[in-house]
C-alpha cells in the first residue's frame, strides 16, 4: 500500500513493481532483463545493521551493472553524488567514487549523474531545516553547496532517455546559486515565520556520539560520516557536463521555499504571502522622494 500512489504516474499496466534484493543477483537480473534503459538510484545516506555504504554504493552498483551488461541493455544511468572522490575524508563520498569506477569498468557506456543536495517534496534539506528536530550542528552551518531542484534533476534524467549523446558522459547537476547552510536556514526561518535554534557541538565530540547513536538506535538519527560531511564544501568537476548541455535552466531555491514550506507556518500566518513579496512591500513603505530643487 505504501507504494500504491506511485502507480498513478503511469497508465494502467505501465508501472510494474519488481521486488529485488541488492545481494541477490538473479532478482536484479529479472528486474532489468526486459528493459531498454536502466537507472540506478539505489543509495544509502548512512550505514545500517544490514548494509554498509560499501555494500550499497560499490558492491550493489557492481551487481546492477553486471546485470545490465549481461542482458546488453541499451542505456544505463548511474546516479552518484556531488563530491564523489576516492580521497575524500567522507566514506560516503569515497564509496560513491569507487562505485562510479566499478560501473564504468563493467559497462563503459554508463552515464554518471552527480546531483547536488536536492530540495523538493519530502526532501532532506528544506524540511529538515524547518522541522523542530534539526537542532544539532558541528560546523556552525558553514558548509557551502549549490542546492538543486529535484524536478530539474528528474527532467535531466528524462532527457537522457532520448539523447544518446549522453552515453559515457558524466554530469554535475547543481543549482544556479551557491549557499551556505546557515543562509538556507535563514531563508527557511523567514518563510515559516519562526526561528529554529541550532546547538553547535564540536566535531571531536559529535562524531563518536553520532557513531554510537547510529549503532544503538534503530531509527534514523545521525551518523559519524554525516558529521564529517558538514565540513566538506561542494566542489564541481570542471570537466563534467551540466544542465546547460541538456538545455535545462535550473530553478532558484528562493523561488520555491514558500511552495514547499507553507505547511510549517502557524495558523496565524498561514495565508501571508511569500517572504520575497512581503519584503518588497516593506521596501515600498520606506521610499522617499528627494527634491533637489
Amino acid at each position: 500500500m505504501a507504494k500504491r500512489h506511485l502507480k498513478l504516474t503511469g497508465d494502467l499496466g505501465r508501472v510494474i513493481f519488481m521486488e529485488y534484493d541488492l545481494r541477490n543477483t538473479p532478482s536484479l537480473e529479472e528486474s532489468v532483463r526486459h528493459s531498454d534503459m536502466v537507472y540506478n538510484l539505489v543509495g544509502l545516506d548512512y550505514p545500517t545493521k544490514n548494509f554498509t555504504l560499501e555494500d550499497v554504493h560499490v558492491e550493489g552498483a557492481e551487481r546492477i551493472a553486471e546485470a545490465v551488461a549481461k542482458y546488453d541493455i541499451d542505456r544505463f544511468v548511474h546516479v552518484s553524488s556531488y563530491n564523489a572522490d576516492k580521497n575524500s575524508p567522507s566514506e560516503f563520498f569515497r564509496t560513491k567514487a569507487r562505485g562510479e569506477d566499478v560501473v564504468r569498468h563493467i559497462f563503459p557506456e554508463t552515464t554518471i549523474v552527480r546531483p547536488a543536495p536536492l530540495f523538493g517534496f519530502e526532501d532532506r534539506l528544506l524540511h529538515k531545516l524547518a522541522g523542530v528536530t534539526n537542532l544539532i550542528t558541528s560546523n556552525r552551518m558553514q558548509q557551502t553547496f549549490w542546492p538543486v531542484h529535484a524536478i530539474d534533476v528528474g527532467q535531466a534524467l528524462a532527457e537522457m532517455i532520448e539523447d544518446d549523446s549522453t552515453a559515457s558522459q558524466t554530469y554535475e547537476l547543481y543549482g544556479p546559486t551557491e549557499y551556505s547552510m546557515v543562509e538556507i536556514a535563514q531563508l527557511v526561518d523567514k518563510e515559516i515565520i519562526k526561528h529554529r535554534r541550532h546547538l553547535n557541538i564540536p566535531k571531536r565530540l559529535m562524531k563518536p556520539a553520532a557513531a554510537l547513536l547510529n549503532r544503538l538506535l534503530w531509527w534514523k538519527t545521525t551518523s559519524a560520516d554525516e558529521v564529517e560531511r558538514e565540513f566538506i564544501d561542494q566542489v564541481i568537476d570542471p570537466k563534467a557536463k551540466t544542465f546547460k548541455d541538456l538545455g535545462i535552466e535550473p530553478g532558484e531555491l528562493s523561488n520555491f521555499t514558500f511552495f514547499y514550506l507553507q505547511a510549517y507556518r502557524s495558523w496565524a500566518f498561514y495565508d501571508l504571502p511569500p517572504a520575497t513579496e512581503r519584503e518588497k512591500r516593506e521596501e515600498k513603505k520606506y521610499l522617499h522622494v528627494i527634491d533637489n530643487q
